[in-house]
């Protein structure tokens, strides 16, 4: 009987630990520091309004990946929520990601998706060819006026630096649509586990051969793994090495919870605060991520959400990955190749933002590359 110890049960994990559990001829130890499963996407039902909340934030399923799709459904069905992100500016509110519908409602006109388009294409003719910075990168895709409006101040307190000090490839990805599509996503498939989180955890680690250790900090413990045939380690890589070669920069986030008296307090499950004196970023509302079911009414409850540097007893989430990161990581990888017995991965051990549906598609892949192997050597 081979034996893995895995230290956090988020989705990396736990994807890990199910798999594992399923063969034959092995146990799985789960260490979790916090009091729950689940990682950052883990939720639960308040006691108060009966509301799911998602205690790190709104988090959304959605994958074009048929694998990972069809292996989350064995643990869940989805609902049919669809992801559409409102945006707060000067008062107003805008569609986002920008769509024919913001660019419309900003200028006060009723462009067609061409005369959209030549509109950025004028707003953006004189910008770099090869955008250096965050900054540059966004107004040669919107333009300079779209650029102030929507992304600047957002991603002032997002990071908390200047865009103009912000690598280019943070927002490469943005999406500009010169049609009236408001998803936020434009993945296959899209939802929210219909009883939940907690409870698509709960199944996932339900075999008998997983144990659990819930408030286990692993990092106290790490000389003890003698009687393991492997580890999976999904803590941040530079504290399982002793901050040696200096701490990794993450961005953290606080929520301030808020029970309202009132059936509904903004229309929506996202709703984002572009300007700069808005001290947070989002309101989240829970109720909206659910319609299918009935809440309580005259309640809801609310999350406004702040972000900031991490310090190292802070819970990391979004690798800044500076140039001097990016040094520093890959001397954790030279020691990381020493250990024999443990594999990284996971968001903090990889030193990588992995939305969930990546966490579970690279999960199943060392699983299959690297872990059976151990199993079945």
């Amino acid at each position: 009987m081979k034996k893995i110890l895995i230290v956090g049960a988020g989705f990396f994990g736990a994807t890990i630990a199910e798999r594992a559990a399923s063969l034959q001829n092995c146990e799985v130890h789960i260490v979790e520091k916090r009091d729950h499963i689940g990682g950052n996407a883990w939720s639960e039902f308040d006691d108060r309004t009966g509301i799911e909340i998602h205690k790190y934030g709104s988090h959304l399923f959605h994958t074009s990946n048929q694998i990972v799709w069809d292996y989350v459904n064995q643990f869940t069905s989805f609902n049919s929520y669809v992801h559409r992100v409102k945006t707060v500016h000067g008062g107003n509110v805008f569609s986002m990601p920008i769509n024919l519908h913001t660019i419309n409602q900003y200028f006060g006109k009723s462009y067609s998706p061409e005369a959209a388009r030549n509109l950025l294409t004028t707003l953006t003719k004189e910008n770099l060819d090869n955008p250096s910075n965050l900054e540059e990168k966004a107004i040669s895709l919107v333009g300079q006026e779209l650029y102030e409006a929507f992304i600047k101040g957002y991603t002032q307190k997002q990071w908390q630096t200047d865009p103009i000090l912000l690598p280019a490839e943070i927002i490469t990805r943005l999406p500009v649509r010169f049609n009236y599509n408001d998803r936020y996503f434009d993945d296959l498939y899209e939802g929210l586990p219909t009883d939940g989180y907690g409870a698509l955890f709960k199944k996932m680690l339900s075999n008998k051969k997983i144990k659990i250790d819930t408030n286990s900090d692993f990092n106290a413990q790490k000389d003890s793994t003698s009687e393991y045939d492997l580890v999976i380690y999904t803590g941040a890589i530079d504290q399982y090495f002793g901050f040696t070669h200096g701490a990794l920069s993450w961005r953290t986030l606080d929520f301030q919870f808020e029970h309202l008296g009132v059936d509904d307090f903004q229309g929506t499950s996202v709703m984002n605060y572009s300007d700069v004196d808005s001290p947070f970023t989002r309101i989240h509302e829970f109720k909206h991520l659910h319609p299918e079911r009935n809440p309580k009414h005259g309640e809801t409850v609310i999350a406004r959400e702040f972000s900031r540097f991490a310090s190292q007893e802070d819970e990391p989430y979004y690798p800044v990955n500076k140039l001097v990161d990016r040094e520093i990581l890959l001397k954790y990888r030279e020691l990381a190749k020493k250990e024999t017995k443990v594999i990284f991965g996971g968001r903090l051990g990889s030193y990588k933002y992995l939305d969930m549906h990546m966490a579970i598609a690279s999960a199943l892949v060392v699983f299959e590359n690297s872990v059976k192997k151990v199993i079945d050597g």
